[in-house]
């Protein structure tokens, strides 16, 4: 009886782990964008851009942006002010447009 108790535990944990690897994999494919590859664009070289966007900023943006302590706030920040970016037609963005953008 303990020798099977011993296999089924092995056969639980065996399938757990099956589990949480393949329920985490899902997770990750879901939170990473695919990204395609093409020919960088013309400004893609003139400096620092939003982490994620192809949108240009001022060294000062992305560094209060790494400011920002907890990761899922400074994603949700980043989108906001690249959407926001996106919508006025901004080519660069600077620290009063950061400040403007990214309060909600």
């Amino acid at each position: 009886l303990l020798e099977r108790s011993a296999l089924d535990l092995d056969a639980a944990k065996s399938g757990i782990r099956s589990w949480v690897t393949a329920y985490v994999s899902l997770r990750l494919q879901q939170l990473v964008p695919e990204t395609c590859e093409h020919e960088p664009g013309p400004d893609a070289a003139r400096g620092p851009v939003l982490p994620g966007t192809g949108i240009r900023c001022t060294d000062e943006v992305v560094h209060r942006l790494g400011r920002i302590p907890i990761p899922f706030v400074r994603q949700m920040v980043t989108q906001k002010v690249a959407e926001t970016a996106r919508a006025e037609h901004v080519a660069l963005v600077d620290v009063v447009f950061f400040e403007r953008a990214a309060t909600f």
